[in-house]
């Protein structure tokens, strides 16, 4: 028999959701969210889910080593789509600003050198970030774009002619009445 996965609990309007990080993706405990949603999820609301969103897996559950059904972070979103409650909203954003980074955080440091890709994103383009070793690093690719944006002076937004008509007719307007 395998070990049982440790779980993180989180506490919701009285309602507990069991959670944990493996592999660097959030699993769910499909009993805990379901109730949460206020909605059973009945084995055909499961199967509507891809493979790779749900998992059986042993945890610690309350104490007892059981088999639970997990759901990925992906998979409890599209739950959450699939089945709309205006209640949906406050629990997607309580899942994504509170319970994902919690289990981020407490998840193992053993990974501390391995590289993470994160992403830059601006208004006027997006930048892959790679953090290694305390440091950023951005790919040698995507140097002279970074450089072109940082140097490029901003063109000033020229007027289309019917609204520069517009404006002296409105100027022309109140000068004469």
């Amino acid at each position: 028999m395998s070990d049982p996965f440790s779980v993180m609990a989180f506490s919701r309007h009285n309602l507990v959701l069991h959670a944990l990080l493996l592999e660097n993706q959030t699993w769910f405990c499909a009993r805990d969210f379901g109730r949460l949603m206020g909605f059973h999820l009945s084995d055909r609301v499961v199967s509507k889910l891809d493979e790779d969103q749900r998992h059986t897996l042993l945890i610690d559950y309350h104490g007892q080593l059981e088999k639970r059904l997990m759901l990925s972070e992906s998979g409890v979103y599209a739950l959450l789509v699939y089945h709309y409650a205006p209640g949906n909203r406050l629990l997607r954003e309580w899942l994504t600003h509170q319970v994902v980074p919690a289990l981020r955080d407490a998840g193992p440091s053993k990974n501390a050198d391995r590289p993470m890709l994160s992403l830059l994103d601006w208004p006027e383009m997006s930048l892959s970030l790679l953090h290694w070793q305390d440091e950023g690093w951005i790919r040698l690719r995507d140097m002279p774009y970074l450089l072109l944006n940082r140097t490029r002076r901003r063109v000033p937004v020229v007027k289309p002619w019917w609204r520069k008509f517009l404006e002296v007719f409105q100027s022309s307007k109140h000068s004469v009445g």
